[in-house]
C-alpha cells in the first residue's frame, strides 16, 4: 500500500510512520449533550460559509434541516456529521452532482447500497489515480531538491578557493 505524505519531509531525515496520515484530523468541538445547533455555530465548527450551507441545503445535499419556532435552521450533530462527510467528498474531487446523487440514493435508504458503493468505488479509484500522480511528482521534487542541495554544497566548498584564485 502507498502512502501519501503529508508533513514536511527535509532531504536529511526521513519521516517516521508516526508521521504518515496515521490518524484523522481532530474532529470539530461540540458541545456535550448538545444536539442543536444555529447556522452561525455550524460556520464556527465546520468552517463553511452560511452561503455554503443554504446552498448544500437547496441544491439537495444537504437533508430537510429543522427549523426554530421562529424560523431558524437547527443542525444536528447528525447534519455535522454528514458535512464531515460532504468534506472528505469533496476532497477528493467528486463531482457536486455526485455527490447530490449519493445524498439522495442515502435518502432512498438500505435499497440504494449497491449504487453507493460503486459511485464510491468509482470516487476512490480516481483518488488513488491522483495519489499515484502525487508520488510521481513528489518524486521529480524531491530529485530536483537532491540536485540543487548538492549543486549549493558544491558552490560553498569551491567558493573559497575561487578567491585564493582571483588574489594570487
Amino acid at each position: 500500500m502507498t502512502v501519501l505524505q503529508t508533513t514536511p519531509v527535509t532531504t536529511e531525515q526521513a519521516p517516521s510512520p508516526a508521521d504518515v496520515c496515521s490518524a484523522p484530523p481532530p474532529r470539530h468541538p461540540r458541545p456535550d449533550g448538545q444536539d442543536s445547533y444555529t447556522i452561525s455555530e455550524v460556520v464556527a465548527f465546520t468552517g463553511l460559509t452560511a452561503h455554503t450551507l443554504r446552498w448544500y441545503e437547496r441544491i439537495g445535499l444537504m437533508s430537510h434541516i429543522d427549523r426554530s419556532h421562529t424560523g431558524q435552521r437547527r443542525y444536528s450533530n447528525r447534519d455535522l456529521d454528514w458535512l464531515d462527510l460532504v468534506g472528505k467528498l469533496r476532497l477528493t474531487g467528486m463531482p457536486v452532482a455526485d455527490m447530490v446523487r449519493y445524498a439522495e440514493l442515502v435518502r432512498e435508504g438500505d435499497s440504494t447500497y449497491g449504487e453507493r458503493y460503486e459511485l464510491l468505488e468509482a470516487t476512490r479509484r480516481d483518488v488513488r489515480a491522483r495519489i499515484a500522480e502525487l508520488q510521481d511528482t513528489l518524486a521529480v521534487l524531491d530529485r530536483k531538491i537532491m540536485f540543487y542541495s548538492d549543486a549549493r554544497r558544491v558552490q560553498a566548498y569551491e567558493k573559497p578557493f575561487e578567491a585564493e584564485r582571483t588574489t594570487a
